[in-house]
């Protein structure tokens, strides 16, 4: 990412994973019928509120909820900007 972006508070910027384009049986899923990812990537963090430090990091792999954050672009790429209490669990 070139350009710098910190989140504030408790926030989280994190980069969703592709959408599965084949099912484990190996059938195609069209763009249409495809759902939005719940997981993805921590790429920044912010600094917590007071009192309660963050306990994401960056590279994180974590699953979130469905409607989880808010899609935002930065320098033509698509991220997603949620609370950290919306974010389930880390993956690994």
């Amino acid at each position: 990412m070139s350009t710098t972006f910190k989140p504030l508070a408790d926030r989280v910027l994190i980069e969703a994973a592709p959408a599965e384009q084949v099912t484990a049986s190996g059938i195609i899923i069209p763009d249409t019928a495809k759902e939005k990812p719940l997981k993805g990537k921590v790429i920044a963090v912010g600094v917590g509120k007071k009192d309660e430090p963050m306990t994401l990091k960056v590279n994180d792999t974590v699953i979130y909820g469905q409607y989880s954050g808010t899609e935002i672009k930065i320098d033509g790429n698509d991220y997603l900007i949620m609370k950290e209490g919306d974010i389930y669990g880390i993956i690994g």
